[in-house]
């Protein structure tokens, strides 16, 4: 098994670092070509424009939104998030746009831009939420709560309201970084999600 780590731009070592601890092979994600040998793949934080731009210029940004549409796993955190969202509010451009979801980009404001909490994300108990100018999730799109539909997008976590965490049959969708964490707990649930799919 082997998971790709979008290396285009942003925080991607860290995902690696953190995957590598769990004993997973990583391939660095730079051409389309790359695509072609993974299981599941990471989308770091960073800019999502600059992501976005990138995956548009090197033609990876089809085929990887038809990776995602067939099942392929995807952890996506920050912008990464920004870069799945079906609808990013106060923009009309979107990226891959495979998590039926409304983003809401730097959501924060400047005094909580960076910030640390706590929070159940899931079934993980106490999990540590490192923020870093993060979106959150304004909105789950009409129609994707329906929890019987394949596609149905489960809240995961919430801070003061706001929905920051978020999964489908194939997608996990976070604000915030678990990989600046020394928690595995989610980088072990995404490759368990993985595993289930191959």
């Amino acid at each position: 098994m082997k998971i790709g780590v979008l290396s285009l731009q942003g925080a991607f070592l860290e995902h690696e670092k953190m995957l590598q601890r769990l004993g997973i092979d990583t391939v660095e994600v730079r051409q389309r070509k790359d695509l072609d040998a993974i299981d599941g793949i990471v989308l770091p934080g960073g800019e999502s424009t600059v992501q976005g731009q990138l995956l548009r210029e090197l033609d990876m940004l089809e085929p990887l939104r038809q990776k995602i549409q067939a099942g392929l796993p995807v952890l996506a955190t920050c912008a990464g998030l920004i870069l799945l969202a079906e609808h990013i509010a106060d923009d009309p451009t979107t990226h891959l746009a495979t998590l039926p979801i409304t983003v809401k980009r730097n959501a924060y404001g400047r005094q909580l831009s960076s910030f640390s909490t706590a929070a159940d994300v899931g079934r993980l108990k106490d999990f540590p939420l490192v923020f870093i100018r993060a979106p959150y999730i304004a909105d789950v799109n009409k129609g994707a709560e329906d929890e019987t539909s394949t596609d149905a997008v489960q809240v995961l976590v919430r801070v003061d309201g706001k929905i920051v965490g978020v999964r489908t049959a194939n997608q996990i969708g976070l604000a915030f970084h678990p990989e600046l964490t020394d928690d595995t707990r989610l980088h072990e649930a995404f490759v368990a999600m993985v595993k289930s799919k191959n």
